[in-house]
C-alpha cells in the first residue's frame, strides 16, 4: 500500500488509496483525509483559476514555525543584536521559524509572493503576497514573557485578506478570513467579536511601551492614556488578539513595520474591530496604529491624535 501511495499521480488518486488504507487497518475515516487541503495546492491550476489557501493551511503553518519557536522558548537560547547601535533582537527561532513557514508556502503556493522579516522579500509585485513574522515579540520571547506569538497574513492587491495570530506556549490561535474570525484554544473553539465599549473612560488601552513615542506622539498618546479607565504596558501582538477577543478596547502603537500587522489586520476586522493609521489610512505598511474594537472608541481616540 505504502508502494502505491508513492506512485499517486495526483491528490484524489492519493486520498482514494488512503481511505482504502483506512478500511484494511480499521483506521477512522479521518486518515483518509489529512491532505485534503492539497486540493488547493497550488496558487494557480491548470484551467488559470486561482485558489487561495484555507484555514487548515494557516494551521499548517503555524504548527511548523511552533515546532522551531516552542522548544526554544524558555531555553537559554543566544540571542543576536541586528543594531550596532541599540538593541534589536533576532533569536535562531525566528530564522528557523521563518524559512519552515517559507517553504511551505513555497512549496504548495509557488506564484505567491513573500515579505519576510529575516529572510528577505521575494515577488512583491504579485497579486498575493505572505506577510510573516515568525516571533512578533522577540524581547518578550527571549524574556521568557508569553505573550509573543507568529503572524502570518495574506494580502490580495497589497490588502490583508486572511491572516492568524499564533501563540504557541497558550496554545491560542486567533484566525480570519471572509468568513470572520475564530479563536481556538484552551477554552474551545468560538467566534471572536470585539467588545462595544462606549467611550474612552470605559476602555481598556494597551500599547508596547510608552518609550517608544517622542516629541507631539508622546503627547497626543498621554492624553489618552489619562482618559482611559485602564492602561496596560508590553503585550506585543497578543494586545491584538485580546483586543479581537473582546477582552480589551484599544491598542495604540508607532513605528511598525508591515510584517507586524499583516497577520493582525484580518483578525481585527474580522472580528468587528478597526485598525488604521493614526491618520486614518490603511495598516498595512505598518507606520503608527490605532485600533479599536468599537466605532465610538476609535472615533474618539483618532481625533485627539490627528490633532
Amino acid at each position: 500500500m505504502m508502494t502505491l501511495l508513492l506512485r499517486c499521480t495526483n491528490v484524489k488518486q492519493y486520498i482514494a488509496l488512503r481511505y482504502l488504507w483506512a478500511i484494511r487497518l480499521k483506521l477512522p475515516a479521518s486518515f483518509a483525509f489529512p491532505l485534503v487541503f492539497a486540493m488547493k495546492a497550488h496558487s494557480r491550476q491548470p484551467n488559470g483559476v486561482i485558489m487561495l489557501p484555507d484555514r487548515s493551511f494557516f494551521n499548517r503553518l503555524a504548527e511548523v514555525a511552533r515546532a522551531e519557536t516552542l522548544p526554544r522558548f524558555r531555553s537559554g537560547l543566544d540571542v543576536t543584536n541586528k543594531l550596532s547601535s541599540g538593541f534589536d533582537p533576532v533569536t535562531e527561532g525566528d530564522r528557523a521559524a521563518e524559512l519552515a513557514i517559507r517553504a511551505l508556502i513555497e512549496e504548495n503556493f509557488p506564484d505567491h509572493g513573500i515579505l519576510g522579516e529575516e529572510h528577505g522579500d521575494v515577488g512583491l509585485d504579485r497579486d498575493y503576497v505572505w506577510v510573516i513574522d515568525p516571533i512578533d515579540g522577540t524581547r518578550a520571547f527571549i524574556s521568557g514573557v508569553p505573550v509573543w506569538g507568529t503572524l502570518i497574513g495574506l494580502q490580495k492587491e497589497g490588502r490583508a485578506i486572511m491572516g492568524m495570530i499564533e501563540q504557541p506556549f497558550t496554545g491560542e490561535r486567533y484566525f480570519a478570513d471572509e468568513n470572520g474570525s475564530i479563536y481556538t484554544g484552551p477554552e474551545g473553539e468560538r467566534r471572536l467579536v470585539t467588545r462595544q465599549c462606549e467611550a474612552l473612560s470605559s476602555a481598556i488601552l494597551f500599547t508596547t511601551s510608552p518609550h517608544l513615542f517622542a516629541g507631539g506622539e508622546m503627547e497626543k498618546y498621554r492624553e489618552i492614556e489619562d482618559q482611559v479607565r485602564l492602561f496596560r504596558y508590553g503585550c506585543d501582538c497578543y494586545a491584538y488578539a485580546l483586543l479581537a477577543a473582546g477582552h480589551i478596547d484599544l491598542v495604540i502603537e508607532n513605528g511598525l513595520k508591515p510584517y507586524d500587522v499583516g497577520g493582525i489586520i484580518p483578525v481585527i476586522e474580522g472580528a468587528g474591530g478597526i485598525i488604521t493609521t493614526w491618520d486614518g489610512g490603511r495598516p498595512e505598511n505598518g507606520g503608527s496604529i490605532i485600533a479599536a474594537g468599537s466605532r465610538a472608541v476609535y472615533e474618539q481616540a483618532i481625533a485627539i491624535l490627528q490633532r
